[in-house]
């Protein structure tokens, strides 16, 4: 096959499509419009998040049998137009769960402990013994939303704590020695950590909302290392403010760009994420949590292993 790379991953792909006897070409800089000028002449393409693929893109691509996604979700891709064209998809969220469930351990113990509180006083000349006393994660209810490669990762990470694992998923009977299955009511009921690990799709979109919020029995800690559009900020400030939130851990926020690789689709700064970065219960990280100098590797191996199911 005749295969083109279109964002910098780890360089095993290139050396092991090239040992299995395919052609590689590497195009990390031409627009779209250019990539869709020539896209027919190639078998497949690797992507990361560079631009949408669109319906119209992939009309354009009439020899195409497979795109690599080196990540998790595919909801830059559209998928339904993909499958009628009989193009085969492949994703790599076994790549960076690991990852994404230490990204999302981190964020929670260094809200508790108000690291990054303490670390900047301490940096300035202050020593704030009792403004900076912590919260211990054994006691708590973790809640997570979506029991997938991510939501099972983080689960496994919180084995060496005394806590109880509850988790939603629109999957049935998918519990396992980790964590116990329940409805999203029970886990509003019960929860006093929410960890969200779901993917970009219609009903995830702007679901953590003030109804959603509102719904929790206790007043809660929020992670989220999925992606920013399935919160609504100005809520989740809301809740913040109020104290039903006590603290977030956001390495996604709604205002990314749709290749994630940059922050806002302008250069307005909104109310709401003004909010966020001086608050001090509020931990940020630029959508990071799955990319580890591990991950990079593991991703990049995944798509080829995956390949070779399919192709060999």
């Amino acid at each position: 096959m005749n295969i083109l790379h279109l964002d910098e991953n780890h360089s095993l792909l290139i050396h092991q499509f090239a040992a299995l006897g395919h052609t590689n070409e590497e195009d990390y800089t031409s627009t779209k419009a250019e990539i869709e000028a020539k896209i027919h002449n190639y078998d497949g393409f690797i992507i990361r998040s560079r631009f949408k693929i669109d319906a119209e893109f992939l009309a354009k691509a009439t020899n195409l049998k497979f795109i690599g996604r080196v990540g998790a979700g595919l909801e830059n891709i559209d998928c339904e137009f993909a499958a009628t064209k009989g193009i085969k998809l492949i994703s790599a969220p076994e790549g960076n769960r690991n990852a994404v469930g230490e990204h999302a351990l981190g964020m929670i113990l260094s809200l508790f402990n108000k690291f990054n509180k303490a670390d900047r006083e301490v940096r300035e000349g202050k020593w704030l013994r009792e403004a900076n006393r912590g919260v211990e994660l054994d006691g708590q209810t973790v809640g997570i939303i979506g029991y997938g490669n991510m939501g099972k990762a983080f689960a496994k990470k919180l084995r060496g704590f005394d806590v109880e694992v509850l988790f939603y998923d629109l999957k049935e009977n998918i519990a396992d020695e980790n964590a116990t299955q329940v409805s999203l009511s029970e886990l509003q009921k019960r929860a006093t950590v929410v960890s969200l690990h779901t993917p970009q799709t219609p009903l995830t979109m702007n679901m953590v909302n003030k109804e959603f919020i509102a719904a929790f029995q206790h007043n809660f800690w929020f992670i989220n290392t999925a992606r920013g559009k399935s919160v609504v900020t100005q809520d989740l400030v809301a809740a913040l403010q109020s104290g039903k939130i006590v603290g977030a851990g956001l390495d996604v926020l709604e205002y990314e760009k749709s290749s994630f690789e940059n922050l806002f689709n302008d250069n307005q700064m909104p109310t709401a994420f003004q909010y966020l970065i001086k608050a001090e219960n509020v931990l940020l990280s630029p959508h990071v949590a799955g990319w580890t100098k591990e991950s990079k590797e593991k991703l990049a191996q995944t798509i080829v292993d995956k390949f070779k199911v399919h192709f060999h």
